[in-house]
């Protein structure tokens, strides 16, 4: 039987690798967005010095759910540091009692809402970002993690022209993406609608990217879906305008959910 969310969450209590945002503070800083209010995280701007100990790249995935990709990337690229962020600490703890366990020291857990991710790390204090099958929010753009209202907060701490990974089973998502990469002219390295079966992936895409998988990647591979890639970058000086296009919704949402909207495009 697996362990309960209590008992999880009194574990990351004690966890030197998982840091927990209250939500006292969490609501706050929500509250005050666009307020001139100042709050930030004790840890932004310090995590190589205090956390990492050293001076290597760092990358975030944002929405890391159970946090296996995360500790995979961080076993496979030891000159990089790693930090796996989602709000739902019950999942987090499996990545990171699996990073404490082998004593990957280059792999850290941030438990908050990826709406305030720009509270926790100061400018050009990352250098890339890993979005691995996001809720696409059909329903709400300003939700999507690739929309230009995440893309503005990301340039708060991503340094000029820091590379941004999509990996995603969404034909929504994916579209909707690259729709909005083209409208800003933002450069695209590679994109591909099945990463697994375009003899182009080997040749353009890093090694750990094909051979790492979630959970439930694995399942969405098993359904026989493709996996979507992009990978693009995002400089500073670019204005950033979302694209008005109309783009047909998935048939359903994640896995084992069917499709609950009734609309068959979105904006």
């Amino acid at each position: 039987m697996g362990k309960g969310k209590l008992a999880k969450f009194a574990d990351m209590e004690t966890y030197e690798n998982v840091f927990q945002c209250p939500y006292s503070a969490v609501g706050h800083a929500l509250d005050m967005q666009g307020n001139g209010d100042e709050w930030s995280h004790e840890m932004q701007g310090h995590w190589r010095e205090q956390y990492f100990h050293n001076d290597n790249p760092i990358v975030l995935e944002l929405g890391c759910g159970k946090g296996e990709y995360a500790v995979e990337l961080a076993r496979n690229y030891p000159e990089k540091n790693f930090i796996g962020v989602d709000i739902k600490g019950a999942r987090m703890w499996t990545g990171a009692t699996q990073a404490l366990n082998e004593g990957l020291k280059n792999v850290a857990f941030l438990r908050t809402n990826i709406e305030i991710i720009d509270r926790f790390f100061a400018q050009d204090e990352v250098q890339e970002i890993w979005l691995t099958f996001s809720d696409p929010q059909m329903k709400n753009p300003r939700k999507r993690l690739t929309s230009t209202y995440f893309l503005e907060r990301y340039r708060r701490f991503l340094v000029d022209g820091g590379a941004i990974h999509l990996k995603t089973d969404s034909n929504f998502l994916f579209t909707y993406t690259t729709l909005m990469a083209e409208h800003n002219q933002l450069p695209v390295d590679f994109r591909t609608e099945d990463l697994y079966h375009d003899e182009l992936s080997t040749a353009n895409v890093e090694q750990a990217t094909l051979a790492v998988q979630t959970y439930y990647e694995q399942m969405w591979i098993a359904r026989g879906l493709n996996i979507k890639y992009m990978r693009w970058h995002l400089p500073h000086s670019v204005g950033l305008k979302e694209p008005e296009v109309e783009i047909e919704l998935d048939d359903y949402r994640s896995y084992h959910r069917t499709k609950r909207s009734p609309k068959q495009t979105a904006l």
